[in-house]
């Protein structure tokens, strides 16, 4: 297990990395709706379809609203004189409220399941507030001041996946030697508060960098501060909102794509939620 998860990381790090830093724009939205068609297929299975055709029909809408969202929006006019486009926005700002609902679910679970478990339907409208608006979240983020700099918006995506990472790293070691408190034992029995805690401090250090990098005015550090907390604290509520689908649906892992690692999902769960909740923070306040 432990040599194919290296191996399946040697493969997709550099690929990702290549992307991220050289694919031309549309590219780069085409590649990552693919990523959120994968990610839709092994949803529709958390959502209780099992006809392939079905499934198939699922990640192909998702596919589709991600390339018609990049049609009716050329790259270049994502931004304008500093602003993000108001579709945009308004996506991001829908996905936000999502969280807090999600939050909700999770702080509930096992009540109210009721409301939305026998719904396919409505379980399936959860994976498209999950997947489109993170697919808007990294465009959102890859185009910012594309003009002044083309790999500033690379950086802030770089950015992001450090800390999630950070948190993901320091959460397992931490909770693995301290953890004690459950955070939502219903809904993922491995998550600790500790381990949640130790992963707020593993990137706390990125965030540290990144305010230098950024040359961030000293007067607005704690809201810097602030944002990156907030990503990382939501990157777990991403992961525990995974877990309490796969739970609903009576499965282990998203999918069996990634070896050594299970499913596209299982990769991307806690992104699903930091990419779409910092992308929100930064143009409301940050950009």
């Amino acid at each position: 297990m432990l040599k194919q998860r290296i191996i399946t990381a040697l493969i997709l790090a550099p690929l990702a990395l290549f992307a991220i830093l050289y694919l031309p724009l549309f590219s780069f939205q085409i590649m990552i709706a693919v990523v959120m068609g994968l990610g839709a297929w092994e949803w529709s299975s958390m959502s209780g379809m099992t006809r392939t055709y079905t499934k198939s029909a699922y990640a192909a809408l998702v596919v589709a609203i991600c390339l018609i969202l990049s049609i009716m929006l050329p790259t270049d006019l994502i931004w304008y004189q500093g602003q993000l486009n108001s579709l945009y926005t308004y996506i991001l700002s829908v996905a936000a409220i999502w969280w807090v609902v999600s939050l909700a679910m999770i702080i509930a679970y096992p009540n109210y399941t009721s409301v939305w478990y026998t719904s396919k339907i409505l379980r399936g409208i959860f994976g498209f507030l999950t997947l489109i608006p993170t697919w808007v979240a990294v465009v959102t983020l890859r185009t910012s001041l594309f003009d002044i700099d083309p790999y500033y918006g690379a950086s802030l995506i770089f950015y992001v996946l450090g800390i999630v990472w950070a948190a993901d790293i320091g959460a397992f070691f931490v909770g693995v030697k301290f953890g004690k408190h459950k955070l939502r034992p219903e809904v993922s029995p491995g998550k600790t508060l500790e381990g949640l805690m130790g992963g707020v401090f593993a990137s706390s250090a990125i965030i540290a960098f990144a305010a230098l990098h950024y040359q961030v005015d000293p007067s607005r550090i704690w809201l810097h501060i602030l944002v990156g907390a907030l990503t990382v604290g939501v990157s777990a509520l991403g992961d525990l909102n995974e877990s309490m689908f796969k739970r609903c649906a009576g499965i282990k892992d998203s999918g069996t794509l990634l070896p050594g690692h299970g499913g596209i999902m299982d990769r991307i769960d806690s992104l699903t939620a930091a990419f779409p909740v910092f992308a929100f923070c930064y143009v409301m306040w940050m950009a």
